[in-house]
């Protein structure tokens, strides 16, 4: 049946890219098809261990349809421990401020954005299962699939691997600026590909990456 899984992918170094180049990031994710549009651009308080499927501002500016300018807060979780995230509930607050269709929208989007006063995301709607090589990465193609971007005002952990569900601790990495995607069925293991091409190319060569599952 496949488990949900968040992967992420950052550098080795924690430390936020310039607003150009998260700006191109971004693009790039989308004009070599390792994502497919819409895209969502939120601002705020933003927590890079949220559950994007479940319980995430990014999934509500996802999946709900919200207005720009509607103003995002995280789901509450019912009987989550009292345990950092992700073992406990993540707290957002953001307000969505762009959507569109054409990825190169997003370059003027972020400019009106408080780019390193605030966290901002770039959120994406699925990845590109017309591209060969994410679709031999994963089992079969699943449109849930949504992936993020982040750019936080200050640094935050995520574990390198962990179950959801299970008791708090374990090795972390520090990360501001990051890919973060969602999947349930993959037939590989590591950083996908294609995304690992494009992080090499704004994070460097040293990436780190993990997976939070349950």
């Amino acid at each position: 049946m496949g488990i949900w899984t968040d992967a992420f992918v950052a550098p080795a170094e924690p430390y936020l890219l310039s607003r150009e180049d998260f700006g191109r990031l971004a693009v790039d994710l989308a004009r070599e098809r390792v994502v497919r549009t819409p895209w969502a651009l939120i601002a705020g308080e933003l927590c890079v261990n949220a559950s994007l499927n479940w319980e995430s501002v990014s999934g509500q500016a996802r999946w709900d349809g919200a207005p720009v300018g509607s103003v995002l807060r995280s789901d509450e979780v019912p009987g989550r421990p009292a345990a950092p995230p992700p073992w406990g509930p993540s707290y957002e607050r953001a307000r969505l401020i762009g959507r569109g269709e054409r990825v190169l929208d997003v370059l003027p989007a972020l400019q009106s954005a408080p780019y390193g006063d605030q966290d901002v995301a770039v959120v994406f709607d699925h990845l590109d299962f017309t591209n060969r090589a994410i679709r031999d990465y994963f089992s079969f193609e699943d449109d849930r699939t949504m992936l993020v971007c982040f750019a936080l005002a200050r640094p935050q952990t995520r574990p390198l691997s962990t179950n959801d569900c299970g008791p708090a601790g374990g090795p972390v990495h520090t990360v501001r600026t990051c890919i973060v995607h969602t999947f349930k069925h993959a037939l590989e293991d590591g950083i996908v590909p294609p995304i690992a091409s494009i992080a090499t190319r704004y994070f460097g060569t040293s990436l780190v990456g993990g997976e939070t599952w349950g």
